[in-house]
């Protein structure tokens, strides 16, 4: 059985994590309106990839025999209008994420869990990628200012990613 404090953590990094999913869901909606597909793509990506870290966390939970707690998710706000602000919003919100997953780590040090330590580590390598990932999207973003040909060679290539389900644990 999972230690009860560590349980809420992790029914509260769940909801997190699915509303990372319902908060890029709501930025793909800037790029559609703006008709960039391999922007659309990279959110596309994201909101997979979100929803897999919330799986991952609901089947460890189940696994470990802890009672799982579906939360409302709150509604996604998009602050920025420029794809440079909305950019530097999902850097923010990865930091975020970062920072409650390091909590949830945290949790599972202080009740000694070192199953649910071994299981955070793959989290908290995931974090560090995302954060590279997007901070090296802002960088090219900076660079290329208002170049609509650059801008588009960026779109090109977004459009070529794909998602890759993770391993996780």
């Amino acid at each position: 059985m999972i230690d009860k404090k560590l349980e809420e953590a992790f029914n509260d990094q769940i909801n997190k994590e699915l509303y990372s999913a319902y908060l890029y869901l709501a930025m793909k909606v800037h790029f559609q309106e703006l008709n960039l597909q391999g922007f659309v793509n990279w959110f596309d990506v994201q909101v997979q990839e979100e929803k897999a870290h919330a799986i991952g966390m609901f089947n460890y939970l189940d696994e470990r025999g802890g009672k799982i707690d579906l939360r409302a998710i709150d509604k996604p706000e998009v602050k920025g209008s420029t794809i440079l602000e909305i950019f530097e919003q999902v850097l923010e919100h990865e930091e975020y994420v970062t920072s409650r997953i390091n909590h949830l780590a945290d949790v599972a040090e202080e009740v000694k869990d070192r199953a649910a330590l071994h299981l955070l580590d793959w989290y908290i390598k995931e974090q560090v990628e995302e954060e590279a990932n997007v901070g090296g999207l802002l960088s090219t973003l900076r660079f290329i200012g208002d170049d609509k040909k650059a801008l588009l060679v960026l779109d090109k290539d977004l459009a070529a990613r794909v998602f890759n389900p993770p391993v996780i644990g």
